[in-house]
């Protein structure tokens, strides 16, 4: 039991959790970047050639098919998957699954942005799941693998059909890097740097599978599409797009951060070893909720149960009895009060989630770290309540 009249004397080594842009690798430094292809073309042999090289390495750590493409894409996750949705639906029917805010985002996006009709939106409260067994595969279906503001993933791909006849494209940010994909069931999916690598901001990442493929050069959408939007040119794939020819100037800087992540991640073992990592992380944190009477997590299944974005509930009598606007507040002085001592900044709940902490947990954080984070998160809430 934490001792709450005095601060717990050992801190975090690093005390960043946010959930985007997540912390770097451990023993990261700007020493990294020194090789930056600066001040030169991004068209120039140098410059392509890391850029290349972060398409190659990125395919080899995740074990994404020889046969899918993969890009790097303006504009982060966001980018990547709006350039999906603008570019392949409205060949068919769609099913969106939504259970946080971001599947829900895609979901407006659908149906009032692209204005489409034969729209089904399989919805679930925060901490569950809709009902996968509900969705239609002969319609294309987006959705998040791991809804980073709820803190409850797909469990794996078994629930997709692989005799489907839609596409699925699936928003994989905060899983890529630290949960298995199911590659053979996925035709779209899309992911950004800072999240499980760490890396900077503005980049995304898109892989297409040659369904998706099929679908882009069989079917053109109805409504305008911006130049960052474009996939094809005369009904064909561009394919300079997933050989380093990005669309706009990418950040040579951000590049560069990059591939020392995917370095680290290589020397580490690649995708089993952070996989592993973000796992002993959660495994950590869950054997504190056993034992902790004022706090659960807000993922009530466990095999649903992110391993990255892991969002808790308080629920301590006393909380649960204040009205809902005080719960907010109260939640807010929680993590104000662990970034006033230095203990832990960024973890407190998505502002569209229910009152809480969310903590992230992904390969560059260590599991010493959120093992000294744990009797801080005890004395914070002893000091919230008392006061």
């Amino acid at each position: 039991m934490t001792d709450i009249s005095t601060p717990p004397g050992i801190y975090p080594a690093n005390n960043l959790f946010s959930s985007g842009p997540c912390a770097k690798r451990p023993g990261w430094s700007v020493a990294v970047l020194e090789d930056a292809c600066l001040g030169q073309s991004h068209r120039g042999a140098t410059a392509k050639a890391k850029l290349q090289a972060v398409l190659d390495q990125s395919r080899a750590i995740l074990a994404i098919p020889d046969d899918y493409r993969i890009a790097i894409v303006p504009a982060s996750d966001t980018g990547a998957v709006e350039m999906a949705l603008w570019s392949l639906l409205g060949a068919r029917g769609i099913d969106v699954l939504t259970w946080e805010s971001f599947g829900a985002g895609w979901a407006t996006d659908i149906k009032k942005q692209l204005n489409l009709d034969d729209v089904r939106v399989l919805t679930a409260d925060y901490g569950s799941l809709p009902d996968l067994a509900e969705v239609d595969f002969s319609r294309d279906v987006v959705f998040t693998w791991n809804g980073t503001t709820s803190g409850v993933c797909v469990p794996n791909g078994d629930w997709i059909a692989s005799d489907r006849t839609g596409l699925t494209i699936c928003d994989a940010t905060s899983a890529a890097f630290a949960m298995d994909l199911s590659w053979d069931k996925l035709d779209v999916v899309t992911w950004s740097w800072q999240k499980v690598m760490g890396g900077e901001a503005q980049h995304g990442m898109l892989v297409l599978s040659p369904r998706a493929i099929e679908r882009l050069e069989s079917y053109t959408p109805p409504w305008p599409l911006p130049k960052i939007f474009r996939l094809t040119k005369g009904g064909k794939l561009i394919e300079g797009i997933f050989k380093a020819a990005t669309i706009n100037t990418p950040s040579m800087l951000c590049v560069e951060d990059q591939l020392d992540a995917l370095a680290w991640a290589q020397s580490l073992g690649g995708q089993p070893a952070l996989v592993a990592r973000s796992q002993s992380n959660l495994a950590t944190i869950g054997a504190w909720v056993e034992k902790t009477p004022w706090v659960d997590f807000l993922a009530q299944d466990a095999a649903t149960r992110s391993s990255t974005s892991i969002c808790l509930a308080i629920t301590d009598p006393w909380f649960q009895g204040l009205d809902q606007e005080t719960q907010a507040k109260t939640a807010k002085s929680l993590a104000k009060l662990l970034a006033d001592q230095g203990a832990a900044f960024d973890i407190g709940s998505y502002r569209d989630a229910p009152p809480g902490l969310r903590i992230w947990a992904g390969a560059t954080i260590e599991q010493s770290d959120i093992a000294a984070l744990l009797p801080w998160l005890d004395w914070a809430w002893g000091q919230i309540k008392e006061n």
